[in-house]
């Protein structure tokens, strides 16, 4: 076994493939380095502070590629100045290697004006806050929406919800103050139903009830009665009632004449005005009588009744009976009735005199 291995054509087979495979190692590593570069490393420049069109002019001469990323808007540095770079500057790369530069954005990011027409003043004015845009000045507007923000103002243009503005931009805002007092309501008759509309807009005032008189709806009728009239005063936002046709209003004296009897009525000021007196009725609540206290009542004391007894005449009687007593009703002595005490609470009684027994002998 160890002889036919020893054999000097096996050894001629075995050197011959050694030597293939470190012909194919070399070959492989030869390529490698031909492939990747291998040794060829290329220092990283500073472009840093640098803006990015002199960083990509720098980046293309040394052969690297590169990739541009926008940070965060930074008021401090210039618009597209570079920031940072990644790898770092003196680092060695391999030719072709891309690099990363981070540049500031000209400008914030901009975002979306949210929708806050109409809306609370104070809801707004924090939602703005929210989104990152600025309040400068607030106008103040006449209008029926007191507190309310009526338009969104930037560099002096009105800015529709949903508009996208530049991250922190100053803007102005208008908010209603509150109707108008006593407004001087404008004549449209005779002017036509468009015209009239934009004169009511313009005098802050709305308008109303429409009525056609053939039942069409045509802009071009002419104005023949308005309710309220002319000249009448009332606040901001009032309706203006309309009443329009293809007549002229001297055509329509009695329809004018009819819708004066119903809203134009006459007041007869030459009797006294009518006063009312408020009656207040309070209840009246009384103190409660106090029960009177029991009196204490001190019986009289009687004075004995002295009676004179009357001569009787005795008549023989049987030993066994017995007279009954008598009330004496005679008068005393003096000649004067005695009369019973008179008492507050009770009356006692008069005495009886005691009876008698008459014996007979």
């Amino acid at each position: 076994m160890l002889k036919s291995l020893f054999n000097w054509k096996v050894l001629v087979n075995l050197v011959v493939a050694i030597g293939v495979f470190v012909g194919l190692v070399w070959l492989t590593f030869r390529w490698l380095e031909y492939h990747t570069n291998h040794g060829q490393e290329i220092p990283v420049p500073n472009v840093v502070n640098k803006s990015v069109h002199d960083a990509v002019k720098i980046l293309d001469d040394t052969g690297l590629e590169y990739e541009v990323d926008s940070a965060n808007y930074d008021p401090k540095y210039r618009p597209f100045q570079v920031l940072q770079i990644y790898p770092a500057p003196g680092s060695r790369v391999k030719d072709g290697r891309t690099v990363r530069l981070k540049v500031n954005p000209r400008t914030w990011a901009q975002i979306a004006v949210p929708d806050v027409i109409n809306k609370y003043s104070g809801l707004a004015f924090q939602r703005l806050d929210q989104v990152g845009l600025k309040i400068g000045d607030t106008i103040y507007e006449p209008s029926i929406q007191k507190d309310a923000l009526l338009r969104i103002l930037y560099k002096g243009n009105a800015v529709n919800p949903g508009a996208r503005l530049p991250r922190f931009s100053v803007i102005d805002v208008v908010v209603g103050s509150g109707p108008m007092r006593n407004i001087s309501i404008p004549n449209v008759v005779g002017l036509s139903v468009k015209e009239a509309r934009a004169v009511i807009a313009k005098s802050m005032f709305e308008v109303g009830l429409v009525e056609y008189e053939d039942g069409g709806k045509d802009e071009s009728d002419i104005i023949y009665y308005q309710d309220p009239a002319s000249g009448d005063v009332r606040d901001q936002g009032m309706q203006i009632d309309l009443w329009a046709s293809k007549k002229t209003p001297a055509e329509l004296r009695a329809k004018v004449e009819q819708l004066n009897s119903i809203y134009r009525m006459k007041v007869d000021t030459s009797l006294p005005p009518v006063r009312y007196e408020e009656v207040h009725n309070e209840p009246s609540y009384e103190a409660p009588v106090p029960a009177p206290a029991p009196r204490r009542e001190t019986p009289k004391v009687e004075a004995p009744k002295t009676e004179t007894p009357k001569a009787q005449t005795t008549t023989p009687k049987p030993t066994s009976t017995t007279e009954k007593p008598k009330t004496s009703t005679s008068t005393p002595a003096t000649g004067i009735a005695a009369k019973p005490a008179a008492s507050t609470s009770t009356q006692q009684p008069a005495q009886k005199p005691k009876a008698k027994k008459v014996v007979v002998e």
